[in-house]
């Protein structure tokens, strides 16, 4: 079974953990760190990566934290996957074969394998995952769920 990298699956998680547990006040970064039962200073690097590239919206201050910077309708899982994917050393993707086979036959496999992938992760939005954890009986800490807040 093919599993994602564990920097891919906490940026996915941590996403969902804001748009979950996060309410009028931004998500704080302890907060997250405790559920995902993650040192906090590993939390922030990926963080900081969405942030750059407007997944999250960082907010500073004694109450700031981490929020969604657009409707969690509109974040998927395949623009997380790119975002991460930007800070992936060439030596942990597939190598490409000299061999006819390998050119021919298996370098397409990959390359639709990957292509079904992402076509897949990006119709898969955080909503839909907030509405399977709701379904699932997962307990919110949020005091009431917003999609957005400024």
């Amino acid at each position: 079974m093919l599993k994602p990298p564990r920097k891919l699956a906490l940026a996915v998680e941590a996403v969902v953990d804001i748009a979950y547990h996060g309410s009028a006040n931004p998500v704080q970064s302890q907060d997250i760190a405790r559920r995902l039962g993650l040192p906090r200073r590993y939390l922030e690097q990926v963080m900081q990566q969405l942030v750059r590239a407007g997944v999250l919206r960082g907010v500073r201050g004694p109450r700031g934290g981490y929020r969604l910077a657009r409707e969690r309708r509109r974040i998927t899982l395949g623009e997380i996957v790119r975002v991460l994917q930007q800070n992936v050393d060439e030596e942990s993707t597939v190598p490409h074969s000299r061999s006819e086979l390998g050119g021919r036959i298996m370098a397409p496999l990959w390359a639709s394998l990957a292509e079904s992938m992402m076509e897949r992760l990006d119709s898969i939005t955080i909503e839909d995952l907030c509405r399977r954890a709701e379904r699932k009986g997962v307990k919110s800490e949020a005091e009431a769920h917003t999609d957005f807040a400024i």
